[in-house]
């Protein structure tokens, strides 16, 4: 991790903050701030950090938001995004050499492969240099942050999760958060579709304990391979192997039969027992609402070691835009080449930040014949990690640049009818919080691959429209609508919900001649101007089988709160915020260098 540092350092992309700061919300909040700034900030290094609730001060510094820039997720990398997506779809595509020097050309990439597998060590590692067993054990001697006021307590973000099938055959590196429930038990908030979840089963059945070993920092590419989206049963190390060009060095932890690198700054070690659980959360999280407490398995430290002089590595998450933006955006990239392997005429795909990553994709594709988009989404939504996609935009190849997102939202807005809409129902990710049940729910894609022809509406200034639109539903208070200049303008009306919002958008069908599509949104927490956080609330907020209306040329999104006025009978979380007293003593300490008109746009 000090090698990482230095390196930040040296290019100009660090923020050293020496100002004692608690572990309780000042410095996630701070952080949180510093992503939200152009370009992702600077990565941050807190050097004088204490728990103010227990007096405690601590001898190690914090890092954060190491990846929260395109430049710094390269520089970590130590190499282009691209080289290594190059790589990849050079090896899958990797054919029978003719010739004498073409052959010895492969053999010799081939023969430079085997040093991209992790090497076993004997003895210890740096990771040991300091070991705390049995009485000695105590998770409150690591700085771990609480992030949120409503968190259910400290978190570990950005911990390396190692895991092994109950044969050990198979091993795994994952990346979960991990509550601390006291001295020596931390939480495991595995989703079902996660690999350690898979081998959670196993352990489960035969009825014994699983050894699970968690590591913390050491060189940052080891947190990314945490995330990376490899197919069940193989090694995320290889990864870090093969971007590094040299295998990762592990050893074996002291107390579990599980391997870790041997210089990550910590190991935490410890074993699950499969019959208990226990109520984990609530959690501030990445979709920028908390998730609710839910029972999960837990851990019982047997063991925790770390280096001399260790840093502590966390993240923050919560609304948009942060450092998993960047993460996100070299994952996208890296495996696109394997994606294409289940989808061969992809030609592109996007996820905006906004979107939540998983609740809204962009796709670029050659249609080939009547239906191939509509064939995309089932291969979409079938495979790995894209199956907890809920919405997902099809395009074809003569479409704007993705990340263009104004010449991409003009594209598909004059492409577009109700015909295009698909709406089924799938796989949900466990954080959402929008289906009228866990896990399950509806997903929309829309094909935009064929130009359909649409007819323009009879546009109104937003005043003279509001006015018709109070005489239908009184509970409107305010409208603006986007994207005029196209053939299906985007009207916002925001509501004090009193009803179902079907009823408002069938008693505005009169209006049809003069809107396309409209989108209802609660009047309270919601910026009318604002189209970024209002894609993040929409999408969010939306099941798509219950919360998409059509009426002739006319389409309506429900994108409020849902209550029992929706039938809605599961909690629903409220927003992750910033606590202004926090933030008023980080401001009056002149750390708090925010501005005040990002603070607006991205409502922290």
């Amino acid at each position: 991790m000090k090698r990482s540092i230095e390196l930040l350092r040296k290019k100009g992309e660090l923020r050293v903050i020496d100002e004692e700061l608690d572990i309780y919300l000042e410095i996630p909040h701070l952080a949180y701030a510093e992503v939200k700034k152009k370009d992702g900030g600077k990565a941050l290094l807190f050097t004088n950090v204490v728990d103010k609730k227990s007096g405690v001060k601590f001898k190690e510094s914090v890092a954060m938001n190491l990846f929260g820039s395109y430049r710094r997720c390269e520089l970590l990398f130590g190499r282009t995004i691209e080289s290594v997506a190059d790589e990849i779809t050079k090896l899958l595509h990797m054919k029978p050499p003719e010739g004498f020097f073409n052959k010895l050309s492969m053999a010799s990439e081939l023969f430079s492969l085997k040093n991209i597998f992790p090497k076993r060590l004997n003895g210890s590692g740096d990771c040991q240099q300091v070991k705390y067993l049995e009485n000695d054990i105590d998770l409150y001697k690591l700085p771990v942050l609480t992030t949120w006021e409503q968190d259910g307590g400290p978190f570990i973000t950005m911990g390396q999760v190692y895991t092994q099938s109950l044969d050990g055959e198979m091993v795994n590196l994952g990346m979960y958060r991990l509550q601390v429930y006291d001295k020596n038990h931390l939480g495991m908030h595995w989703q079902i579709h996660k690999d350690s979840s898979h081998f959670f089963d196993q352990y489960q059945k035969a009825g014994k304990k699983m050894p699970v070993s968690v590591a913390i920092g050491g060189d940052p590419l080891y947190t990314w391979c945490a995330t990376a989206p490899l197919p069940y049963g193989v090694n995320e190390l290889l990864m870090y192997g093969l971007i590094k060009k040299e295998g990762a060095k592990l050893v074996k932890s002291i107390t579990t039969p599980l391997y870790i690198p041997q210089d990550v700054d910590y190991v935490i070690e410890g074993w699950v027992d499969t019959k208990n659980m226990k109520i984990e959360g609530p959690f501030g999280d990445h979709t920028g609402y908390y998730t609710l407490e839910e029972s999960y398995p837990f851990m019982e430290v047997s063991a925790i070691t770390m280096k001399k002089e260790p840093i502590f590595l966390a993240t923050v998450v919560g609304k948009p835009p942060l450092e998993d933006k960047y993460m996100g955006w070299a994952t996208g990239k890296i495996f696109f080449p394997l994606l294409k392997t289940t989808a061969p005429d992809l030609l592109d795909y996007h996820m905006p930040e906004n979107g939540g990553f998983h609740n809204l994709i962009l796709a670029k594709m050659q249609p080939l014949y009547k239906g191939h988009a509509k064939q995309f989404m089932h291969a979409f939504w079938g495979a790995g990690q894209m199956s907890f996609v809920k919405h997902a935009i099809f395009l074809d190849e003569k479409a704007p640049k993705l990340e263009n997102y104004e010449s991409v939202a003009s594209y598909i807005l004059d492409r577009f009818t109700p015909k295009s809409l698909f709406i089924t129902e799938g796989i949900l990710d466990a954080l959402d919080h929008s289906s009228a049940e866990s896990l399950v729910g509806g997903k929309l894609g829309i094909d935009v691959t064929a130009a359909h022809k649409v007819e323009a509406p009879q546009l109104l200034g937003d005043e003279e429209l509001l006015g018709r639109v109070k005489e239908l539903i009184p509970e409107a208070v305010h409208l603006h609508q986007f994207m005029r200049r196209t053939k299906n303008p985007i009207t916002v009306i925001s509501v004090k919900k009193i009803k179902n919002v079907k009823s408002c958008f069938e008693a505005l069908v009169e209006l049809s001649m003069h809107i396309r599509i409209v989108i209802f949104i609660d009047e309270a927490k919601n910026d009318i101007f604002n189209p970024y956080m209002l894609i993040w609330r929409v999408t969010n907020n939306m099941d798509a089988l219950r919360d998409v209306f059509v009426s002739g040329l006319m389409v309506g999104v429900d994108g409020t709160n849902k209550n029992m006025l929706d039938g809605f009978n599961r909690e629903w979380p409220d927003d992750v915020d910033c606590t202004p007293s926090v933030v008023e003593s980080l401001k009056s300490r002149g750390l708090w260098d925010l501005d005040q008109k990002l603070y607006e746009k991205f409502q922290l």
